[in-house]
């Protein structure tokens, strides 16, 4: 019989998804198993998680896609990103006395959300190009029903209700639509959205510009102005999704493939680009010598990070240098690795975000990330829409003359950026994580594991991680390691010079990550991570 797959890691002949939440998996699987390619199969894929993963995604945030053919050559990226409302400038919060953008609340509802835009461009493409014959209301169809019949509640999203609840229960319509009852509901309990389930089915009769435009977007500004926020129907209806020309360097005997500014993609570039030239692939990948080196590549590529990406509409950002041969040879030569260098200044290591990954039967593929920044963004819902608001908008400056400082119609600088791999111009491998800081370091080890190490998926996205970062409380950044690494490799970092620390051996702090690939015998894989609540899933 014919029927979907889920485990943590799958391979087929026809494709595979890759998912943080089986729900998501299983409605991208039953598109190709239907006919349906990757992009199509990846918009019920990104409307499921919307539903399914609330916490970590959803109608009111961003996403990034990388969309492939097959050809290395012909890759496209889609930044499906918004930018600051009209109204919105650093002068504004520095007049209320602020020193930085509040993380929670309405007036951190400052940005437009992209991703209903990007999956509407998403699904003109392949239209258009892939000869798609899915219909858009269809594609819609799983993330409505899960959304009105409901669904039994994950571990991860009930954790992190427990964690955050009483901080963002205050917060418009948030309590009455995720804490019902005024409790956080138990993993496993039967859990429905009705007023998201209305306005999906709103978008699924009237396509993705209903969200910019008309009745909908009208009831979400005004609910948003009810809250303290700034944005308005205008701001929604001005928004477009852009086409952009992904940033490439070479990995081994292939090339890596990110997003460019206003993303974090050229980081996580130089960090394998500077790995490849270290040369580390004799070693152990559980050692403790190759955490060292890439947290100390890392520190270099963000000084580069920070100094020099934001949104290319508001100056001079060219990051193509850093990726050029000669620079990357320049500082491999001018690095040191007997000790840690000096931590430099770094933002809170933040980002609940989802990856997924689809590969189809043909080979084609998307590797796409969606996020409402915190968790649950700015617990902010959009008046009676049931669509909550995303916080990326507090990545900005309010510091005159910062790169990423606020102004009006600027994009933020996003730690959002899905990657691909590509050998002798095919793309294979399509990978990515959430994890704000981590991304970078968490596609390092994914890829390093699974091309310079010989692992498999599985293995790769299943092994131990580590995270160099800063997070809550903290005034500098710290280097943290699973459990599950040898005590040892512990003891060795710290000899090193790391601040380093332990988390739990399967640690959400590490992200959730995943992989798809397609092989040299026409074989299609994944894997998923078991510290999500997600899986593989295969037509």
């Amino acid at each position: 019989m014919d029927v979907t797959k889920i485990s943590l890691a799958a391979s087929s002949k026809g494709g595979a998804v890759s998912a943080p939440h089986a729900l998501a998996a299983e409605a991208g699987a039953a598109v190709l198993r239907s006919g349906g390619n990757a992009i199509e199969a990846g918009i019920a894929v990104a409307s499921v998680l919307s539903v399914v993963y609330p916490h970590m995604n959803g109608l009111g945030g961003d996403a990034f896609w990388l969309i492939s053919d097959g050809d290395a050559r012909n890759v496209r990226g889609l930044a499906a990103a918004g930018p600051a409302g009209r109204h919105y400038s650093a002068a504004l919060f520095r007049e209320r006395g602020l020193r930085e953008i509040p993380f929670r609340g309405g007036l951190s509802a400052l940005t437009v959300p992209g991703a209903v835009g990007g999956w509407g461009a998403a699904f003109n493409f392949s239209r258009n190009n892939w000869q798609g014959r899915k219909s858009w209301s269809d594609l819609l169809n799983s993330a409505y029903c899960h959304a009105a019949a409901g669904f039994p509640l994950s571990p991860n999203q009930s954790r992190t209700l427990a964690r955050f609840g009483e901080v963002l229960r205050l917060q418009p319509g948030f309590a009455a639509q995720y804490l019902p009852g005024g409790e956080v509901p138990p993993v496993g309990r039967l859990w429905t959205q009705r007023a998201l389930a209305q306005t999906l089915g709103h978008l699924a009769e009237n396509g993705a510009e209903a969200f910019y435009h008309g009745p909908l977007a009208r009831q979400m500004a005004k609910g948003l102005k009810a809250a303290g926020s700034l944005l308005t129907e205008a701001d929604l209806q001005t928004f477009r999704p852009r086409w952009v020309e992904p940033l490439r360097t070479s990995f081994g005997v292939g090339e890596v493939i990110n997003l460019p500014p206003p993303t974090q993609g050229v980081a996580s570039l130089m960090i394998l680009a500077l790995l490849h030239r270290r040369g580390l692939g004799s070693g152990d990948h559980l050692g403790a010598e190759l955490i060292h080196h890439t947290v100390e590549i890392t520190k270099l590529a963000f000084k580069y990070r920070d100094r020099l990406v934001a949104d290319p509409d508001f100056g001079d950002v060219d990051v193509a240098p850093l990726l050029t041969p000669a620079f990357l040879d320049d500082c491999i030569k001018g690095m040191h690795f007997r000790t840690a260098a000096p931590p430099p200044p770094m933002g809170l290591a933040k980002g609940d975000t989802v990856w997924f990954g689809v590969v189809d039967g043909r080979g084609r593929m998307v590797s796409v990330i969606q996020s409402l920044y915190h968790e649950f963004g700015t617990g902010v819902v959009a008046g009676d829409t049931g669509v909550l608001w995303n916080n990326r908008g507090c990545a900005f400056s309010l510091a005159p003359g910062h790169i990423n400082v606020l102004e009006p119609g600027k994009r933020p600088f996003h730690t959002l950026n899905p990657a691909l791999y590509a050998e002798q111009e095919r793309v294979q491998l399509a990978y990515g994580s959430m994890g704000g800081d981590g991304q970078p370091q968490t596609q390092a080890a994914l890829l390093m594991r699974a091309k310079y190490y010989g692992l498999s998926l599985a293995e790769s996205v299943s092994s131990p991680r580590w995270l160099y970062g800063r997070t809550w409380g903290e005034a500098s950044a710290g280097l943290r390691v699973e459990r599950r690494y040898p005590e040892t490799v512990f003891q060795d970092l710290g000899r090193w010079g790391h601040q380093v620390s332990w988390v739990p051996r399967y640690s959400d702090f590490m992200g959730h990550a995943g992989m798809v690939a397609r092989d040299s015998a026409g074989e299609f894989a994944g894997a998923a991570d078991p510290r999500s609540d997600g899986g593989v899933a295969v037509p």
